[in-house]
């Protein structure tokens, strides 16, 4: 399966320059092709490259390679765009967020991420060095840091492509591995269920609870820091607040991953399979009060149950996601369903038989039993590599590379 290995430059500040102006320069060409495709209505990617290869070599003075890159790009940010129309995330033909999206050529971003094939980028991974090609020529002895785990996954699997990406002021390149799988486990002895929640982040069937209360009171402390500073408007508000954002996405990101990788260690140690719950559409579905919108909002249950899903196909654990209908209401014991049946937040006290259980526990129970009776039923396991999204860089965030391979620490 294709991962991604981050790592951190250290250039000097001759070498940051050089990159800084192969970025603006690379970006700047692929928003001049972006335009001609547009008016020519070709997104192709041979055909766009006859229109423009030449001129995006001369104008920019870029390489055979990067001046190809860049127009592949451009045709990924198109491929990009019609997915998300295709899907309804830019709104119904004719309403004025789709007109927006269709009506003008896509435009990149100045610092946008720039892909690199091995023609452009080596890496000396022993000297903890790289030798990347700028529009000033090749720079050679570009520092770079990593954990043990990291390098070791670099000299061993790196394939394929790395991407250049300036963010916060710092310099990355994401470099795509190809991490060999386990055997799937075709045979699981029980399923160990999840319960996904804002309180409780993840309730196994166990009885183990990963509480949300250090996370969430993080988020209302972040939430209101933003607020103060965003009404201040002052030069060091803004400085401020510049240097605290994604502190809080940041923060989320390394939890979900710590507990995803509890998870499926355990499911592993113990020879099951793990059970989630499909929560697609549920922002949609949920009308909240105002109070907790932003709370609703933040909840990244979505990332967490692709931290889980991509660490389990490593494993060789299967994962089988249930409708979560009424598995709240449910009791674990006799199956009686009732709204009453759920008391509180915590606890849950089913009507009939008098069965009382922390409430997610019992949730978590029936997500359990749902998901191994679809697997006796021949359900097939989705612990697969959450689907890529088309590379683009016309001002949305990235989640993959340029290769299209999923972004995570190989360390966790």
């Amino acid at each position: 399966m294709k991962l991604v290995v981050q790592v951190r430059l250290l250039p000097t500040p001759v070498q940051a320059a050089a990159l800084e102006a192969t970025l603006r320069a690379c970006n700047e060409a692929a928003t001049w092709v972006s335009e001609v495709a547009f008016a020519c209505g070709e997104f192709k990617n041979f055909a766009l490259r006859k229109l423009t290869y030449e001129q995006v070599k001369s104008r920019w003075n870029l390489g055979a390679q990067a001046a190809q890159h860049t127009i592949k790009k451009t045709c990924d940010a198109y491929a990009t765009l019609q997915a998300n129309l295709r899907a309804g995330r830019l709104g119904r033909p004719g309403s004025a967020r789709y007109h927006c999206a269709t009506q003008k050529p896509v435009a990149f971003r100045p610092f946008g991420a720039q892909p690199y094939d091995d023609r452009m980028l080596s890496w000396q991974i022993a000297g903890r060095t790289v030798s990347v090609w700028t529009t000033g020529g090749r720079m050679k002895n570009v520092a770079f840091t990593a954990s043990v785990e990291q390098l070791a996954t670099l000299a061993l699997y790196r394939r394929g492509e790395s991407d250049l990406v300036h963010r916060d002021g710092m310099w990355f390149l994401n470099a795509t591995c190809e991490v060999p799988e386990a055997e799937p486990n075709t045979d699981p002895v029980d399923f160990l269920g999840i319960d996904l929640g804002i309180v409780n982040i993840a309730t196994t069937s166990d009885g183990e609870i990963m509480a949300g209360r250090e996370l969430n009171r993080i988020r209302l402390r972040e939430r209101g820091l933003r607020s103060k500073l965003q009404q201040k408007n002052t030069p060091s508000a803004r400085r401020r607040l510049k240097k605290r954002r994604r502190k809080e996405a940041r923060r989320a990101r390394d939890i979900n991953h710590k507990i995803a990788k509890h998870v499926v260690a355990e499911a592993e140690r113990t020879g099951r399979g793990i059970a989630l719950e499909d929560l697609t559409g549920i922002r949609e579905r949920v009308r909240l009060r105002k109070p907790q919108r932003a709370t609703h909002s933040s909840w990244s249950f979505a990332q967490l149950g692709q931290f889980i899903a991509y660490k389990a196909r490593k494993a060789g654990v299967p994962v089988v996601h249930v409708d979560p209908a009424y598995t709240s209401r449910t009791c674990a014991e006799c199956g009686y369903i009732d709204r009453a049946n759920r008391v509180s937040q915590a606890w849950f006290a089913c009507r009939s038989c008098g069965f009382v259980d922390h409430a997610d526990r019992n949730s978590s129970r029936n997500i359990r039993a749902r998901a191994w009776e679809l697997w006796r039923r021949g359900a097939q396991s989705t612990a697969q590599a959450p689907p890529s999204k088309p590379a683009g860089g016309a001002g949305r965030k990235r989640s993959t590379t340029a290769s299209g391979a999923r972004c995570a620490s190989p360390s966790l």
